[in-house]
Protein backbone atom coordinates (compact mmCIF):
# COMPACT_ATOMS: atom_id res chain seq x y z
CA UNK A 1 0.00 0.00 0.00
CA UNK A 2 1.41 3.38 -1.04
CA UNK A 3 0.35 6.45 0.94
CA UNK A 4 2.06 9.74 1.73
CA UNK A 5 2.99 10.13 5.40
CA UNK A 6 4.24 13.24 7.17
CA UNK A 7 6.06 12.63 10.46
CA UNK A 8 5.48 15.55 12.86
CA UNK A 9 8.00 15.94 15.69
CA UNK A 10 7.40 18.68 18.29
CA UNK A 11 10.55 19.51 20.25
CA UNK A 12 11.36 21.69 23.22
CA UNK A 13 14.94 21.54 24.53
CA UNK A 14 15.33 17.93 23.39
CA UNK A 15 18.50 18.32 21.32
CA UNK A 16 20.27 15.29 22.92
CA UNK A 17 17.39 12.96 22.00
CA UNK A 18 16.61 14.18 18.49
CA UNK A 19 19.16 11.98 16.63
CA UNK A 20 17.58 8.79 18.03
CA UNK A 21 14.05 10.01 17.31
CA UNK A 22 14.86 11.04 13.73
CA UNK A 23 16.84 7.84 13.22
CA UNK A 24 13.84 5.75 14.24
CA UNK A 25 11.70 7.60 11.68
CA UNK A 26 14.27 7.17 8.93
CA UNK A 27 14.52 3.44 9.58
CA UNK A 28 10.87 2.86 8.65
CA UNK A 29 9.90 0.72 5.68
CA UNK A 30 8.01 2.15 3.92
CA UNK A 31 9.70 5.51 4.29
CA UNK A 32 7.79 8.61 5.34
CA UNK A 33 7.29 11.32 2.73
CA UNK A 34 8.64 14.07 4.97
CA UNK A 35 9.87 14.77 8.49
CA UNK A 36 8.72 18.02 10.09
CA UNK A 37 10.44 19.14 13.30
CA UNK A 38 8.62 21.97 15.07
CA UNK A 39 11.00 23.70 17.48
CA UNK A 40 8.78 25.12 20.22
CA UNK A 41 11.12 27.94 21.29
CA UNK A 42 14.02 25.75 22.42
CA UNK A 43 17.00 27.41 24.14
CA UNK A 44 19.39 24.50 23.56
CA UNK A 45 21.24 23.29 20.43
CA UNK A 46 18.16 21.99 18.62
CA UNK A 47 18.79 24.02 15.45
CA UNK A 48 22.42 22.89 15.24
CA UNK A 49 21.50 19.24 15.80
CA UNK A 50 18.86 19.38 13.07
CA UNK A 51 21.40 20.89 10.67
CA UNK A 52 23.83 18.07 11.47
CA UNK A 53 21.17 15.45 10.80
CA UNK A 54 21.28 16.37 7.11
CA UNK A 55 18.74 16.98 4.39
CA UNK A 56 15.17 15.78 4.37
CA UNK A 57 14.00 17.55 7.53
CA UNK A 58 11.66 20.53 7.42
CA UNK A 59 12.62 22.65 10.41
CA UNK A 60 9.99 25.06 11.71
CA UNK A 61 10.64 27.32 14.69
CA UNK A 62 8.07 29.17 16.80
CA UNK A 63 7.85 30.98 20.11
CA UNK A 64 7.26 28.63 23.02
CA UNK A 65 3.55 27.81 22.85
CA UNK A 66 3.30 24.25 24.15
CA UNK A 67 3.26 20.81 22.49
CA UNK A 68 -0.30 21.12 21.17
CA UNK A 69 0.51 24.30 19.28
CA UNK A 70 3.68 22.68 17.93
CA UNK A 71 1.81 19.61 16.72
CA UNK A 72 -0.89 21.78 15.17
CA UNK A 73 1.76 23.83 13.35
CA UNK A 74 3.24 20.66 11.90
CA UNK A 75 -0.21 19.35 11.00
CA UNK A 76 -1.07 22.58 9.19
CA UNK A 77 2.21 22.57 7.24
CA UNK A 78 2.21 18.85 6.39
CA UNK A 79 1.96 17.74 2.77
CA UNK A 80 1.17 14.08 3.44
CA UNK A 81 -2.31 12.59 3.41
CA UNK A 82 -1.48 10.79 6.65
CA UNK A 83 0.14 12.14 9.82
CA UNK A 84 2.35 10.26 12.27
CA UNK A 85 3.36 12.01 15.50
CA UNK A 86 6.51 11.42 17.55
CA UNK A 87 7.83 13.47 20.47
CA UNK A 88 11.49 14.38 20.10
CA UNK A 89 12.59 12.30 23.10
CA UNK A 90 10.81 9.11 22.04
CA UNK A 91 11.45 6.50 19.33
CA UNK A 92 9.39 4.39 16.98
CA UNK A 93 10.00 0.67 16.79
CA UNK A 94 11.52 -0.41 13.49
CA UNK A 95 8.35 -1.98 12.06
CA UNK A 96 5.84 0.61 13.32
CA UNK A 97 4.55 1.89 9.99
CA UNK A 98 4.73 -1.55 8.38
CA UNK A 99 2.36 -2.98 10.99
CA UNK A 100 0.00 -0.03 10.75
CA UNK A 101 -0.18 -0.18 6.97
CA UNK A 102 -0.93 -3.91 7.12
CA UNK A 103 -3.85 -3.12 9.42
CA UNK A 104 -4.98 -0.40 7.01
CA UNK A 105 -4.87 -2.85 4.10
CA UNK A 106 -7.18 -5.20 6.01
CA UNK A 107 -9.45 -2.36 7.15
CA UNK A 108 -9.24 0.55 4.68
CA UNK A 109 -12.10 2.33 6.44
CA UNK A 110 -9.86 3.19 9.41
CA UNK A 111 -9.15 6.85 10.05
CA UNK A 112 -6.67 6.38 12.88
CA UNK A 113 -4.41 3.51 13.91
CA UNK A 114 -2.59 3.62 17.26
CA UNK A 115 -0.66 0.94 19.13
CA UNK A 116 1.03 -0.19 22.30
CA UNK A 117 4.22 1.32 23.67
CA UNK A 118 6.97 0.48 26.14
CA UNK A 119 8.62 2.86 28.59
CA UNK A 120 12.41 2.98 28.86
CA UNK A 121 14.93 4.78 31.06
CA UNK A 122 17.97 6.79 29.98
CA UNK A 123 20.08 3.63 29.67
CA UNK A 124 17.56 2.11 27.27
CA UNK A 125 16.35 -0.44 29.80
CA UNK A 126 12.67 -1.28 29.44
CA UNK A 127 10.83 -0.38 32.65
CA UNK A 128 7.28 -0.92 31.36
CA UNK A 129 7.10 -3.55 28.60
CA UNK A 130 3.49 -2.81 27.65
CA UNK A 131 1.42 0.20 28.65
CA UNK A 132 -1.70 -1.59 27.41
CA UNK A 133 -0.95 -4.52 29.71
CA UNK A 134 -0.26 -2.10 32.57
CA UNK A 135 -3.82 -0.83 32.20
CA UNK A 136 -5.31 -4.32 31.58
CA UNK A 137 -6.14 -3.53 27.95
CA UNK A 138 -3.73 -5.73 26.00
CA UNK A 139 -6.00 -8.76 25.65
CA UNK A 140 -8.87 -6.60 24.39
CA UNK A 141 -6.79 -5.20 21.55
CA UNK A 142 -5.11 -8.52 20.78
CA UNK A 143 -8.58 -9.93 20.16
CA UNK A 144 -9.44 -6.93 18.00
CA UNK A 145 -6.42 -7.62 15.74
CA UNK A 146 -6.57 -4.24 14.00
CA UNK A 147 -10.31 -4.20 13.36
CA UNK A 148 -12.24 -1.02 14.19
CA UNK A 149 -12.83 -0.63 17.92
CA UNK A 150 -16.41 -0.90 19.14
CA UNK A 151 -17.75 2.34 20.65
CA UNK A 152 -14.27 3.89 20.91
CA UNK A 153 -15.64 7.19 22.24
CA UNK A 154 -16.91 5.53 25.42
CA UNK A 155 -13.76 3.42 25.72
CA UNK A 156 -11.50 6.46 25.41
CA UNK A 157 -13.40 8.34 28.08
CA UNK A 158 -13.05 5.33 30.35
CA UNK A 159 -9.29 5.11 29.68
CA UNK A 160 -7.28 6.89 27.01
CA UNK A 161 -5.68 3.97 25.16
CA UNK A 162 -3.98 6.05 22.44
CA UNK A 163 -0.35 7.12 22.98
CA UNK A 164 0.12 10.13 20.71
CA UNK A 165 3.50 8.93 19.46
CA UNK A 166 1.96 5.76 18.03
CA UNK A 167 -0.75 7.52 16.01
CA UNK A 168 -1.07 7.24 12.25
CA UNK A 169 -4.12 9.24 11.16
CA UNK A 170 -5.65 10.81 8.09
CA UNK A 171 -4.64 14.46 7.94
CA UNK A 172 -8.08 15.57 6.71
CA UNK A 173 -9.71 13.82 9.66
CA UNK A 174 -7.41 15.50 12.19
CA UNK A 175 -8.12 18.87 10.61
CA UNK A 176 -11.87 18.23 10.62
CA UNK A 177 -11.64 17.36 14.32
CA UNK A 178 -9.97 20.70 15.04
CA UNK A 179 -6.48 19.53 15.94
CA UNK A 180 -5.21 19.60 19.52
CA UNK A 181 -6.94 22.17 21.77
CA UNK A 182 -4.08 24.50 22.64
CA UNK A 183 -5.50 25.88 25.88
CA UNK A 184 -5.58 22.45 27.57
CA UNK A 185 -2.29 21.04 28.87
CA UNK A 186 -3.35 17.65 30.26
CA UNK A 187 -5.82 15.60 28.26
CA UNK A 188 -5.55 17.63 25.05
CA UNK A 189 -4.78 14.41 23.20
CA UNK A 190 -7.83 12.70 24.68
CA UNK A 191 -10.01 15.60 23.52
CA UNK A 192 -8.77 15.18 19.94
CA UNK A 193 -8.98 11.38 19.87
CA UNK A 194 -12.58 11.47 21.10
CA UNK A 195 -13.53 13.91 18.35
CA UNK A 196 -11.73 11.76 15.76
CA UNK A 197 -13.41 8.58 17.04
CA UNK A 198 -16.80 10.27 16.74
CA UNK A 199 -16.16 10.86 13.04
CA UNK A 200 -14.38 7.73 11.76
CA UNK A 201 -13.46 4.15 12.70
CA UNK A 202 -10.27 3.86 14.77
CA UNK A 203 -8.23 1.02 16.22
CA UNK A 204 -5.29 0.28 18.48
CA UNK A 205 -2.83 -2.51 17.76
CA UNK A 206 -1.55 -4.67 20.61
CA UNK A 207 1.91 -4.49 19.00
CA UNK A 208 4.62 -2.30 20.51
CA UNK A 209 5.05 0.66 18.15
CA UNK A 210 6.96 3.15 20.30
CA UNK A 211 9.53 3.49 23.07
CA UNK A 212 8.74 6.33 25.45
CA UNK A 213 11.74 7.71 27.31
CA UNK A 214 11.13 8.43 30.98
CA UNK A 215 13.41 11.18 32.25
CA UNK A 216 13.30 14.16 34.59
CA UNK A 217 12.06 16.69 32.07
CA UNK A 218 8.95 14.70 31.16
CA UNK A 219 8.13 13.25 34.57
CA UNK A 220 7.10 16.52 36.15
CA UNK A 221 3.38 17.04 36.48
CA UNK A 222 0.65 18.40 38.67
CA UNK A 223 -2.25 16.26 39.82
CA UNK A 224 -4.19 19.43 40.55
CA UNK A 225 -3.71 20.78 37.05
CA UNK A 226 -4.60 17.39 35.62
CA UNK A 227 -7.96 17.11 37.39
CA UNK A 228 -8.73 20.74 36.54
CA UNK A 229 -7.85 20.22 32.89
CA UNK A 230 -10.02 17.11 32.67
CA UNK A 231 -12.94 19.35 33.58
CA UNK A 232 -11.92 21.57 30.67
CA UNK A 233 -11.74 18.52 28.38
CA UNK A 234 -15.27 17.52 29.37
CA UNK A 235 -16.60 21.02 28.76
CA UNK A 236 -14.71 21.24 25.46
CA UNK A 237 -16.23 17.96 24.26
CA UNK A 238 -19.71 18.99 25.36
CA UNK A 239 -19.32 22.17 23.31
CA UNK A 240 -17.66 20.70 20.22
CA UNK A 241 -18.89 17.10 20.03
CA UNK A 242 -22.27 16.78 21.80
CA UNK A 243 -23.86 14.57 19.14
CA UNK A 244 -20.80 12.33 18.98
CA UNK A 245 -21.04 11.84 22.73
CA UNK A 246 -24.75 11.10 22.62
CA UNK A 247 -24.27 8.62 19.76
CA UNK A 248 -21.82 6.78 22.02
CA UNK A 249 -24.39 6.65 24.81
CA UNK A 250 -22.77 9.43 26.84
CA UNK A 251 -24.75 12.32 28.31
CA UNK A 252 -22.59 15.46 27.78
CA UNK A 253 -23.94 17.05 30.97
CA UNK A 254 -23.17 13.92 32.97
CA UNK A 255 -19.62 13.92 31.58
CA UNK A 256 -19.07 17.46 32.83
CA UNK A 257 -20.76 16.70 36.15
CA UNK A 258 -18.55 13.65 36.70
CA UNK A 259 -15.38 15.59 35.92
CA UNK A 260 -16.36 18.33 38.39
CA UNK A 261 -17.19 15.65 40.93
CA UNK A 262 -13.75 14.07 40.48
CA UNK A 263 -12.18 17.49 41.03
CA UNK A 264 -14.25 17.92 44.19
CA UNK A 265 -13.31 14.48 45.53
CA UNK A 266 -9.62 15.21 44.92
CA UNK A 267 -9.83 18.60 46.66
CA UNK A 268 -11.68 17.00 49.59
CA UNK A 269 -8.94 14.37 49.95
CA UNK A 270 -6.38 17.19 49.98
CA UNK A 271 -8.17 18.82 52.91
CA UNK A 272 -9.32 21.79 50.82
CA UNK A 273 -12.95 21.70 51.89
CA UNK A 274 -14.00 25.17 50.72
CA UNK A 275 -12.73 24.55 47.17
CA UNK A 276 -14.17 21.04 47.24
CA UNK A 277 -17.62 22.40 48.09
CA UNK A 278 -17.42 24.81 45.16
CA UNK A 279 -16.56 22.04 42.67
CA UNK A 280 -19.13 19.64 44.13
CA UNK A 281 -21.82 22.32 44.01
CA UNK A 282 -21.03 22.89 40.32
CA UNK A 283 -21.15 19.12 39.73
CA UNK A 284 -24.60 18.91 41.32
CA UNK A 285 -25.85 21.89 39.32
CA UNK A 286 -24.77 20.23 36.08
CA UNK A 287 -26.54 17.00 36.99
CA UNK A 288 -27.93 15.95 40.36
CA UNK A 289 -26.01 12.97 41.77
CA UNK A 290 -25.91 11.43 45.22
CA UNK A 291 -22.13 11.01 45.46
CA UNK A 292 -21.42 14.70 44.89
CA UNK A 293 -24.15 15.58 47.38
CA UNK A 294 -22.70 13.22 49.99
CA UNK A 295 -19.20 14.64 49.58
CA UNK A 296 -20.57 18.18 49.72
CA UNK A 297 -22.28 17.42 53.04
CA UNK A 298 -19.11 15.78 54.35
CA UNK A 299 -17.05 18.84 53.38
CA UNK A 300 -19.31 20.98 55.60
CA UNK A 301 -18.41 19.01 58.72
CA UNK A 302 -15.88 20.36 61.27
CA UNK A 303 -12.25 19.64 60.39
CA UNK A 304 -11.68 17.10 63.21
CA UNK A 305 -14.67 15.07 61.99
CA UNK A 306 -13.46 15.25 58.38
CA UNK A 307 -9.99 14.08 59.44
CA UNK A 308 -11.53 11.14 61.30
CA UNK A 309 -13.61 10.20 58.25
CA UNK A 310 -10.56 10.49 56.01
CA UNK A 311 -8.56 8.27 58.36
CA UNK A 312 -11.33 5.66 58.38
CA UNK A 313 -11.53 5.76 54.57
CA UNK A 314 -7.78 5.24 54.13
CA UNK A 315 -7.60 2.57 56.82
Amino acid sequence: MSISISAVVPSYNNAPYLPAAIGSIRSQVPAVSEIIVVDDGSTDDTARVIAQLGDGIRYLRQDNSGPSAARNRGLAQARGDWIAFLDADDQWTQDKLEKQLKALQRHPELGLIAGDMAEIDLSGTIITPSVLAKHHLQERFQALDGAPAENPVASLLEKNFIPTGTVLARRALLMEAGGFPEDIRFGEDLALWVRVAAKAPITCLADRLMLRLQHGANLTGSNERMVNDLVRVARYLRETEPEGLRSAGIDPDRLVSQSLGNLGYWLFDQGRSTEARRALRESFRELANTRAAAYWLASCLPSPVINTLRHLKSG
